[in-house]
Parts: structure tokens; sequence; C-alpha cells
């Protein structure tokens, strides 16, 4: 595929068909994501692969407590898990909300799970002394997982970004035996999906970029 049909083409793929994803398939794709950008060059980017299906249940289980609060807040109309407005959901609420199949099944039903951890030793985070939750930090990582991403989709496999079970992070680390001075910044099922999308829909270019200033006009070509 044309690099630009992969980033046109690269969806959240949470169903797969249960065919296995071979070694040497994934060695290539994490071959060629390797080659992603980090702050420094200091490539403080660490990835678990994960194919034990116990293991990969437990992590799957790991996601129920964030993905009931998740649906808790999109039943009140809020955005979930956001940092700046407080959610006005109860924690009986939340208690009673069932976590949803598709947010805490893909682990369990992918064909590998990889965990991507991050070395917070060599990470330059810029913005730890904001009155903010911390972004910068996934600067040296997120390109990575990417990265993965694309080259699945190139070799006919998908998967998503989640990150629900990392709100469990202490519990992750012990399963998987992660020191604490590293972060755990994805976990991401990969299969081949059931379905391949090649249509997705997205802003605009117009609705997401300005010229100059947050407020300035719509970047256009007209």
């Amino acid at each position: 595929m044309e690099l630009y049909d992969v980033m046109r083409t690269t969806f959240a793929a949470r169903d797969y068909t249960g065919d296995p994803l071979p070694d040497a398939v994934l060695h290539d794709i994490l071959e060629n994501a390797r080659f992603a950008p980090s702050g420094g060059n200091r490539q403080g980017n660490r990835v678990i692969v994960v194919r034990d299906p116990e293991t990969r249940g437990r992590l799957g289980q790991l996601v129920e407590p964030a993905a009931k609060r998740y649906a808790a807040q999109v039943q009140a109309g809020e955005s979930p898990w956001n940092t700046i407005v407080p959610t006005k959901v109860t924690p009986e609420e939340i208690a009673a909300t069932a976590a949803p199949a598709g947010l805490t099944e893909p682990c369990a039903k992918a064909s590998v799970v990889l965990v991507f951890v991050l070395d917070l030793k060599l990470v330059a985070s810029m913005d730890q002394d904001l009155d903010r939750v911390g972004v910068i930090s996934g600067a040296s990582i997120y390109p990575f997982v990417w990265n993965v991403l694309m080259a699945a989709r190139q070799a006919g496999f998908g998967g998503t970004i989640t990150t629900l079970a990392i709100a469990e992070e202490p519990k992750i680390q012990a399963l998987l035996n992660i020191p604490p001075e590293f972060a755990v910044c994805a976990v991401v099922p990969l299969g081949r999906p059931v379905k391949q999308l090649t249509k997705l829909r997205r802003r605009s270019v117009a609705e997401i970029a300005t010229r100059e200033r947050f407020d300035g006009a719509a970047f256009t070509l007209d």
C-alpha cells in the first residue's frame, strides 16, 4: 500500500478473525516501527509481546474498572476521564454500570497483545511543573506505537491503542514484572480484523487547522 493509503485507512480494529499473527510478521512490524523518533533519540521505549491467553485475559480484566467509569460518564453525557470538567457520576453509579464488551474483550480475543512502556529516566517532561496533566512524555512513545499500527495495517492486520487498563498501572507492572520507573503507555491488541475499513470519518482540515493563532482563520486553499 502507498503511505497515504495506510495513513487514511489505519483504523481502530477491535474485532478479530482468530487468525494467527506469526512471530515473523510481528518481528517485521517491529523492525520497521522502531525507527520512530523519540526525545533526544534516547529511545526509552520498550514493548512486551504477550501471547499467553491467561495473561491476555488478565489484562482484559484490568480494563473493567476504568471501562465502567467510561461507560457511566458517556451515559451521563460527559466526556469520560477528562481532567478539566469534574465528573458528576457517583461511585455507586459507576459500580452499577456494566463494562462494555467492546472495551474489555479485545485483549482476550486478539492474536497478541503489545504492552508499550517508557523509561521515565530518559524522558524530558517539559510540562512537569505546569498545573495540568502531563502529556509531553508521550511524544517519545506514541510515534512508535502508531508506527506499529500502520505497519500492521500494511501487513493485513490491525489493532487499537487502548489505555483504560493503565488506570490500574501498578497491577500491570506487577503482572508483567515492569520496573517502577517505566510508565505503561499503551496496551495494543493485534489480530486480523474481521472487516478491513477503507473509509474513515475525520474532521476536515478546515475544522482542525487555523492560521497564525488558535482563533485565526481556518486553514483552507480558498
